[in-house]
């Protein structure tokens, strides 16, 4: 037999006595009730869930060191920004595009260029001229207790700013080179390091972010790429270096320096 819809059975409803139209338009209400406070549940697990996959981005444990609320920025000679983590996240969440991803030096890394217009984040990297050379500088150091120190050059941003404003050496970073890593890769290296696992799911991890003039990659340092090349439990990738890439980056390297 047709069930009869809802607004004629509340009417039919009107003509019984007072204590049975009682029980059963609260049995009607309540159902009702019911129905709609799940049918909210679902819609917000449904938009937390849609929240937690738009989540793209995340930054690294490795690259909380360029954040000034992380004790680890202490001594760091990168670049480190005043935003919090959690802003940061937000941005470059907001503005993710997959169609934007680049290619990195091996299948897990990917660039993504976003515009600077969020920080005051200054460049890093600097042409060697005449003027400039006697504020280079060479050190040996390893990026945390697991990775092999290597020598690497810079610039001592001290003794560029000697007599100088910041501005007049520093120009205000026109571009954001996010470099990231696959979550796959991440967990890998953290196993081989020893290092314990987390709950994170967002497909790729922010490992280093460089502040830049131009929507494009700078070449991997030389120096970096080595690293790369040694194994996972002394901070590399194992990626093999690939020579063509290198002389490259030596050919870009052995004219600019970064600032320290």
């Amino acid at each position: 037999m047709k069930r009869a819809p809802l607004r004629q059975f509340l009417l039919c409803t009107s003509t019984l006595p007072p204590t049975r139209l009682t029980a059963s338009a609260a049995f009607v209400s309540t159902s009702h009730f019911n129905l709609h406070k799940a049918t909210s549940h679902q819609k917000v697990d449904s938009s937390c869930s849609k929240i937690m996959a738009s989540k793209n981005l995340v930054v690294d444990p490795f690259c909380f060191r360029q954040f000034k609320e992380h004790d680890s920025s202490e001594g760091y000679q990168g670049t480190v920004f005043n935003v919090s983590i959690e802003q940061f996240e937000h941005v470059v969440n907001e503005r993710f595009d997959a169609s934007n991803l680049h290619e990195g030096y091996a299948p897990f890394c990917k660039h993504i260029f976003i515009e600077n217009d969020f920080t005051d984040a200054r460049v890093c990297v600097l042409p060697i001229t005449k003027e400039n050379e006697h504020c280079l500088r060479s050190k040996y150091e390893a990026r945390n207790e697991k990775e092999l120190p290597v020598l690497s050059r810079y610039f001592d941003k001290e003794l560029l700013l000697k007599g100088k404003d910041e501005s007049e050496v520093f120009p205000v970073a026109k571009y954001l080179d996010l470099i990231l890593y696959s979550r796959e890769q991440i967990m890998k290296e953290n196993a081989a390091m020893g290092k314990s696992t987390t709950d994170e799911t967002a497909p790729w991890g922010i490992v280093s972010i460089k502040a830049q003039d131009i929507p494009s990659e700078l070449p991997m340092t030389p120096i970096t790429a080595m690293r790369n090349a040694l194994g996972k439990e002394h901070g590399g990738s194992g990626v093999p270096i690939d020579r063509e890439k290198y002389m490259e980056a030596f050919e870009y390297w052995k004219n600019h320096a970064t600032v320290t």
